[in-house]
């Protein structure tokens, strides 16, 4: 699954997530982004046909970094619950240390521009899904976590749930701590999952 990516275009990326952060989607345009990295525009075009091309090598980046990162912190020797409490947390750490990546995926209007981008984000869904379902199915396969539901219900109720937490970090323009609030999140969700 690995999409090969140049120093330059991952340079380009990050300024480009500097100006989503700052600015938003209607900031980041090409004209901004040579400004930004005191490039011409034609020195931009040369990495990425389009702004378009920027968002999606943006979010296949973060998509592949999910999965490799998850694949790594994940041990077959660590509990469902330590399992559950590490994906989230690592997650939580690489959104707080790059919250560009939580403006690409929730940026008003994103979703409409492109079907392509679009599928690019559901995409990074459904790495989550991957390396979420194991743990949650081990969980109740161990009886740790509630069975009265089944899996793909849980799963859909964790992912909800984290969404719509970093929607409203991101709404707030990063104004709380996210670590502080995800690992609450953490516990309130293990709370309701697992068997009492």
């Amino acid at each position: 699954m690995t999409t090969a990516i140049s120093n330059r275009q991952f340079e380009i990326i990050e300024a480009a997530g500097k100006i989503l952060t700052t600015s938003g989607i209607s900031g980041l345009t090409i004209k901004n982004l040579a400004k930004e990295m005191q490039f011409s525009e034609s020195a931009i075009y040369r990495h990425f046909s389009s702004k378009e091309e920027i968002i999606i090598a943006m979010l296949n980046y973060l998509a592949e970094s999910m999965d490799s990162r998850y694949s790594e912190i994940i041990s077959k020797t660590q509990s469902p619950e330590e399992k559950f409490t590490i994906l989230f947390q690592n997650q939580l750490a690489f959104f707080d240390k790059n919250p560009h990546f939580v403006v690409a995926v929730f940026s008003d209007g994103l979703l409409e521009e492109s079907q392509r981008i679009n599928e690019t984000i559901l995409k990074i869904m459904q790495i989550k899904k991957k390396h979420l379902a194991p743990i949650i199915a081990e969980g109740q396969q161990q009886a740790v976590f509630i069975n009265t539901i089944p899996a793909d219900e849980i799963i859909h109720i964790i992912m909800g749930a984290f969404r719509l937490q970093m929607f409203k970090w991101r709404t707030a323009h990063f104004q709380f701590d996210i670590m502080d609030k995800g690992q609450n999140l953490i516990k309130t969700l293990l709370s309701i999952i697992k068997i009492k």
